[in-house]
């Protein structure tokens, strides 16, 4: 999981917002949509970001459609002490 978030988050282009996703789901579950009205980001680029961010089991989702909402995943939570150095390495 450390080198994955690494490269997900330090590594690739979309990594800051990636990171941003993941500190607003940290405070609670959030449906796409109310994701890019707190971080100020196209619904598209959430959505993409998701999708990454899901296929790499950093994120899960219950419900479906408009009304899905995201979690981080048990393997995300047991490695936010990671997440949290990443997110100090970049965020300055």
């Amino acid at each position: 999981m450390n080198r994955l978030l690494w490269y997900l988050i330090a590594g690739t282009k979309g990594g800051v917002n990636r990171a941003r996703i993941i500190k607003c789901l940290q405070e609670r579950p959030y449906n796409a949509n109310q994701i890019a009205e707190k971080l100020n980001l196209d619904y598209k680029t959430v959505r993409h970001h998701i999708k990454v961010l899901e296929d790499n089991n950093i994120i899960v989702s219950s419900g479906d459609k408009y009304g899905t909402l995201y979690f981080l995943s048990s393997d995300m939570e047991n490695n936010l002490d990671v997440f949290e150095e990443i997110w100090n390495s970049i965020k300055d």
